[in-house]
């Protein structure tokens, strides 16, 4: 059921894209803008090692995508998204209430305003103001979800420089998390965003700091401040990746302080086409009593896809991992493997488990592509709650 307040924000958003269509002349509708659609039909299934019944679901996402033309270096932006159930196939719990004795697939039925936004462009600076997505870095922070039927977006203003050579400048601040849940689990904020990166000749140095700050019931703020390097050294048959990142954060919730620190490291090597990767990242914990949280992340896409570790750990997480990708038959494969242990375990609780991950992509016909996807997680110790999980994916997408 909508609140006042979705209601608003998404009246206001409408109204700045009329805003901006206002003004287009018929001579500039001779430049109409550009529409795209874009499907995606899945099946998921996940099965795990305890009384939950195994989840199957067959949804289909519809997107529908228009851009205006640009009026002086104005532009705007109307995305509607719908996530249906197909030929019945309903049997798990989609977060909010249906089915609770299955698995969860985060995967609700819904149709919603996407994004709906309004932007300046000009010489290097842009302002966008409305529902958008806002991506940044590697999604570790700040990522739209895109894996889910539903994707991540927020209504926010957000302002972009990249007017001087190799150095870009972001900030934004959002009124509301707009998540993957479907309308109903959205959050109201106050979040700043500011991100700043400088590219160099062997690499990218990035410095941000998040400050969110959600009241739903509960109070939460989350500052958090960080660096980054990454980078990449090519050569004619063998090429380096690597990548550091450090960051601090200081957190309140209902009046209890933590803090806790977040670091990366990941070194790779390209050649004869395979990518080959290891990497170990830690969620820090604060006395085995607050875990590093990242709220905003496209959260899929880190610590293994079956999704055990949405949220950090009260003691932390260490994710050592190895990761090799390549091409075959006009496709993609990755396989990784994961180990995870706690950042400031007990005796009890120190293991939590381990996964693989494989998937292969392959895009055809121009406009269609399709994709098969496994995880396969082992529990570690009993007192972490975890439990053997296999997720796989099926899917077919067209976009024109």
């Amino acid at each position: 059921m909508l609140t006042t307040k979705k209601i608003v924000s998404q009246a206001i958003s409408s109204a700045l894209l009329v805003s901006v269509l206002a003004p287009v002349t018929a001579s500039a509708f001779a430049d109409a803008g550009s529409a795209k659609v874009d499907f995606r039909l899945r099946h998921e299934s996940v099965s795990q090692d305890n009384a939950l019944k195994d989840a199957d679901a067959l949804t289909l996402r519809t997107t529908l995508t228009y851009t205006t033309p640009s009026v002086g270096n104005f532009s705007g932006v109307v995305e509607f998204e719908d996530s249906r159930v197909v030929f019945g196939m309903d049997d798990y719990n989609n977060t909010l209430g249906m089915n609770t004795d299955y698995s969860v697939i985060a995967d609700p039925e819904t149709t919603e305003l996407d994004q709906g936004f309004v932007q300046y462009s000009n010489a290097g600076f842009n302002a966008k103001v409305g529902r958008q997505v806002i991506t940044l870095d590697n999604h570790r922070f700040v990522g739209h979800v895109g894996w889910r039927q539903d994707k991540q977006t927020f209504d926010a203003a957000t302002l972009a420089y990249s007017g001087i050579d190799d150095l870009t400048m972001q900030y934004s601040y959002i009124t509301q998390r707009n998540r993957i849940f479907a309308e109903q689990r959205d959050l109201d904020s106050k979040d700043h965003l500011i991100n700043v990166g400088y590219k160099t000749s062997i690499g990218t140095l990035t410095g941000y700091g998040y400050l969110l700050d959600e009241d739903e019931g509960i109070t939460k703020t989350y500052d958090t401040w960080g660096i980054r390097f990454a980078g990449k050294s090519s050569g004619e048959a063998l090429s380096f990746l690597y990548t550091g990142e450090y960051a601090t954060q200081s957190t309140e919730i209902n009046g209890a302080d933590f803090d806790a620190d977040y670091f990366l490291i990941e070194g790779g090597v390209v050649f004869s086409g395979i990518t080959a990767k290891v990497g170990y990242e830690v969620l820090g914990s604060d006395n085995g009593a607050y875990g590093f949280s990242t709220p905003l992340a496209t959260l899929h896409k880190f610590n293994g896809w079956t999704d055990q570790f949405l949220g950090t750990p009260a003691q932390g997480l260490e994710d050592a991992y190895i990761a090799l990708s390549g091409k075959v038959l006009s496709g993609n494969w990755l396989v990784a493997y994961h180990d995870f242990s706690a950042d400031d375990g007990t005796d009890l609780i120190d293991d939590f488990g381990s996964e693989w991950d494989a998937q292969y992509t392959v895009a055809f016909a121009k406009h269609y592509s399709a994709g098969v996807k496994v995880g396969l997680y082992q529990e570690g110790d009993n007192a972490t709650g975890k439990v053997d999980t296999d997720k796989v994916w099926f899917w077919l997408g067209a976009k024109f």
